[in-house]
Formats: structure tokens, sequence, C-alpha cells
């Protein structure tokens, strides 16, 4: 196996040197340079060609987000892994790289002890996924491709065409649910983006994001879209807000008052275990809201790893809900959506802006009350 080339870019000289001997106990992970600061990595990158960048936030001379976009401009595929500790700024710019074209964050800890087991349980899954999907975009253009009636696009398979479910835009959606890890930030940025300002239809997020990012990532999606985007809060009213994003390690879920009047629907958030490893987990949010709204659901899972999403798309479509998921050649990691799509459950698969105007469509159709 061909090792994987690493470019370590980070303004301690300690944590590259423990980084470049924990990630090399990988015989088929290579560190082919590091970096202090921005701008040496930046001239580094025609030299060493790497297959990933491990990139931090806060430096000298060339910031992380300077980095990032003078990279983006020259080597728009390359993966990029923000590496970085969890302070007030460092969280901002980090979410904002995610938002810039970052494929990934994962937290720096404070002590080697933490930082060896970040390595072996975070970093490396993620790398290794990372550019083993870049590889496998790479190895599709000589494989049969299959033309998606609903998307014009051209979509590379490994063996058998993808089946997708008849579309149907005529059932009456009460709320949307979106799934959503690597990748992510950025696919969410261009779906929400093409919804209209004056959204009425309730819409729920589980974005994969550790601790302490998804207040500021709903901001920041608040932002960039025009919509009114926030962190998930338990027992809030389905209706209380537009857009809700899931707190990092908090499940969310859909639960109707029966017992009220009214017969409300609110939020609920708990820590039970984690499903596929995943809190919050996109399959507890879609089983709810297929309990609670039954065919009136429309799921939408976008990149990212893992399966998460697939059995809460199999809920949604038993209870005659509709999925979209996001296509191969614009996903990050064709993990989750691809994972529901091999399954037969979904009957669009678009780019995130095609996601976005499909989403807009189906809700323009939608039947309304009284019709």
């Amino acid at each position: 196996m061909t090792p994987i080339r690493i470019l370590i870019v980070d303004d301690s000289s300690t944590t590259r040197l423990l980084l470049t001997q924990l990630l090399t106990r990988d015989p088929n992970v290579e560190i082919v340079a590091t970096a202090a600061d921005g701008q040496i990595a930046l001239a580094k990158l025609d030299r060493t060609l790497p297959d990933l960048v491990l990139l931090d936030v806060e430096m000298p001379q060339l910031n992380g987000l300077e980095t990032l976009r003078a990279l983006r401009l020259k080597y728009p595929g390359l993966p990029v892994i923000m590496f970085s500790r969890l302070t007030k700024r460092g969280t901002a710019e980090s979410v904002e790289a995610l938002f810039l074209g970052a494929d990934d964050y994962v937290p720096k800890p404070d002590s080697s002890e933490a930082l060896e087991h970040c390595i072996e349980h975070e970093l490396l899954p993620r790398i290794r996924s990372l550019v083993d999907s870049r590889a496998g975009a790479r190895a599709a253009t000589s494989v049969k491709t299959v033309t998606n009636p609903a998307d014009s696009q051209r979509h590379p398979v490994a063996e058998t065409p993808i089946s997708l479910r008849p579309e149907s835009s005529t059932s009456r959606i009460e709320v949307v649910t979106i799934a959503a890890s690597t990748g992510g930030p950025a696919a969410l940025a261009t779906v929400l983006s093409a919804l209209p300002v004056d959204l009425k239809t309730p819409t729920l997020i589980v974005q994969h994001m550790p601790v302490g990012f998804t207040a500021a990532f709903a901001d920041r999606l608040s932002q960039r879209t025009g919509l009114e985007v926030k962190e998930a809060q338990p027992d809030q009213p389905l209706t209380a807000a537009q857009v809700w994003v899931a707190a990092a390690d908090h499940h969310l879920l859909l639960c109707r008052d029966s017992g009220s009047e009214s017969d409300d629907v609110f939020l609920r958030l708990n820590q039970e275990a984690a499903e596929n490893s995943c809190r919050p987990a996109a399959n507890v949010l879609f089983r709810s809201a297929a309990d609670v709204f039954g065919p009136a659901v429309l799921g939408v899972v976008l990149t990212g790893m893992g399966v998460d999403g697939l059995a809460g798309s199999q809920a949604i479509v038993n209870a005659g809900g509709r999925v979209i998921v996001q296509d191969e050649a614009s996903s990050v990691v064709w993990g989750m959506a691809g994972s529901v799509a091999r399954a037969g459950l979904a009957d669009a698969m678009l780019t995130p802006v095609r996601v976005g105007r499909m989403i807009r469509q189906r809700l323009s159709d939608s039947p309304r009350e009284g019709n």
C-alpha cells in the first residue's frame, strides 16, 4: 500500500514533532514535510505534493484561514483537516474554515497522552477516509456511469447503477430533516442558501461536530444564508424558529404533546447511547420525525463518513416520506449519502445546489392546510 503523504502545518515545534512521531507509528503514513506557518507551507506544497494537509488555525505570518484560501485556489481537491486547540477565537475561525472548504476539524488536545488517543481514534480514521474517498473518486473516472434523470450530471458507480425511487412531490411536507458530517458545513450553506428567506417549513439539521462548535456553526449559517438558524434547545416548540441545528453530544428528536389541546410538537434533547458512534445521530432525529409526521417528512442526507442516516431514512420511507441524497461526485466522503442511495431509499441524487432547489420546489408544491 502506498503511504499517505501528509504535510503538517503548526507554529509549535513541539506539536510538529509529536504529530510526526505519533502519526508515523502507522506504517501507511509518511510525513513529507512540516511548516511553522502558512507561508512556509504554501512554498512546500509544490515540492512535496502531499495527499493531505493537517492545518493549525492560529499561526503567525499567515494564519489557517489565509492559508486555506490560498491553498484552495491552487489545490481545490486537496484534503485539509483543521487541527487546533478549542479557544473562543479558534472556534470561530475553525467554523469559518469549514465553510471555506476545509474537509474536517479535529480539536487538538492539551496533553501528549490525550494527543495519542486523539490521533488513533479521531485523526487517523478521518485521514484514511478522506484520502481513500479522493482516491476512489479518481478511480471512478474509469468505471461505468449512469445518468440520473433528475439531474443532468453523470454519476460514477463502482459496480451496478444506483436504483432511484419514483419521484413524488405531491405529498404535504411538514418538516425537513437534514444529515451531514465530513464536508457538511459547506454543503449545508449551499443547500440552505437556495431556500426562501421566509421559509415556513421547520427544518432540523444533524451535523456531526465537536462540543463547543454548534452554536457558532448555527450563527455562521444564519449569516451566510439569511435564514434564522439556531442551536436546538430542549422543550422549544417546533415553530419557534425556522432552522434548528442539533447541539453537539446531544441527540435531537421531535415529540408531539398529545396531552395538550394544541397537540404541539416540541424539540427534545437527550444523551442516550450513541448510534453508529454518533451523538447526535441523524437516525434518532429521522425516526422521531417519521413517528410524528409520517409521510409529511422530507429527509436529506449529505456528505459524510459512515452510515448515520441510513436507518433513519428507512424509517422515513416506511412512513411514506421521501429522501434526497447528495451525489458522489460533489461529496467530500460518500459514506452517509452513498449508503442511503445504495439501499434504494433515495428518489433523487444531486449536487448541493440542486438539492436546495429541489427542497424549495417540493415545499412550493406541497399542499397547504385547507387546500
